[in-house]
C-alpha cells in the first residue's frame, strides 16, 4: 500500500536538497484540508520556503515559486519567503489558509512568527471578494444545469460559509468545513448540507446527480448578497509593511 504520507516527505526532502531551498511550513490545501475530499481526491501540497541570503541579493533573482510535480496524485508547488510576506501584505485570502490548514506536513519556528505577524495584515475586504467570486465563478461554470457535480457544491457552499464567518468575527475563516457549519444556519440547510456530506463520501469526482434545491436556493441567494457586501467594504489593507520588512530580513540574515 501506498504511504503518502512518507512520499509527501520524502517530495520535500528532495525539494530542500535540488532547490537549495529550507521549506518553512508545508500543508495539505484544498478539499482535503477543508474536510471533504473524495475517495479519488488528490494531494494539494503548498509550501513556503526560503533561499540562502545571497540568492535575495542578485541582480537576477530565481524565481518566486517552485512548481515541483503535478499528477493524478500529486499536485505539489511553494512560494518564496519574499512573494509570500508581498501576499501577506496584500491579504491573498489563499495564503491565510495555507497558514490555517489542519494538516500540517512539516513547520518551523520561523514559521509561527511570521504567522503571528501576518494577522495584522488580514483584510476583510480582500477576502470576501476572494471568497464571493471563487462561489460565484463556481456556481455559472457548474451549477446551472439540471444535473451537477456534489463536490462543486462545497466549492461555492465553503466560501460562501467562509464570507458569513468572516462578516460576524472579523478575523480570516478556519479552514475546516465543519468548523464553519458551526455558523448559525438555518436547520433546513444545515440538515441538507448534512446529507450531501454523506452522499459525497459514496462518489467519485465526476459524478453527476440531480440539483439539490435548498442547497441551490441559498447559493444562488448568498452570492448576490455577498456581492453586495463586498463592494460596500472599505479598503482596510494595513500599508504599513515594516513589519513584514523587518521580519524578511531577520530570517534571511540567520
Amino acid at each position: 500500500m501506498r504511504d503518502i504520507l512518507k512520499e509527501i516527505n520524502e517530495k520535500l526532502d528532495e525539494i530542500e536538497a535540488k532547490e537549495k531551498v529550507k521549506i518553512l511550513h508545508a500543508v495539505e490545501s484544498g478539499s482535503r484540508a477543508w474536510g471533504f475530499a473524495s475517495p479519488d481526491s488528490d494531494y494539494d501540497v503548498r509550501f513556503v520556503y526560503v533561499r540562502e541570503r545571497d540568492d535575495y541579493l542578485c541582480l537576477n533573482e530565481p524565481r518566486d515559486v517552485i512548481e515541483w510535480q503535478l499528477d493524478e496524485v500529486l499536485d505539489i508547488n511553494g512560494w518564496d519567503l519574499k512573494k509570500a510576506l508581498k501576499q501577506f501584505a496584500k491579504g491573498n485570502a489563499t495564503l491565510f489558509e495555507w497558514s490555517g490548514s489542519p494538516i500540517v506536513y512539516r513547520t518551523t519556528p520561523e514559521w509561527g512568527i511570521i504567522a503571528e505577524v501576518a494577522k495584522k495584515y488580514f483584510s476583510e475586504k480582500s477576502a470576501v471578494y476572494h471568497y464571493y467570486g471563487t462561489a460565484n465563478s463556481t456556481y455559472h461554470d457548474y451549477l446551472t444545469g439540471e444535473k451537477v457535480r456534489y463536490k462543486k457544491y462545497f466549492y461555492a457552499l465553503r466560501p460562501l460559509l467562509a464570507a458569513m464567518y468572516i462578516e460576524e468575527n472579523h478575523v480570516a475563516p478556519p479552514v475546516l468545513f465543519d468548523d464553519l457549519l458551526k455558523l448559525d444556519i438555518p436547520e433546513k440547510l444545515w440538515l441538507a448540507i448534512d446529507e450531501l456530506l454523506e452522499i459525497k463520501k459514496r462518489t467519485t469526482e465526476k459524478e453527476e446527480n440531480p440539483q439539490l434545491p435548498v442547497i441551490q436556493e441559498f447559493i444562488e441567494t448568498e452570492v448576490s448578497r455577498q456581492k453586495e457586501i463586498a463592494n460596500s467594504l472599505a479598503d482596510d489593507h494595513n500599508k504599513d509593511w515594516s513589519a513584514l520588512d523587518e521580519l524578511f530580513r531577520k530570517i534571511i540574515n540567520k
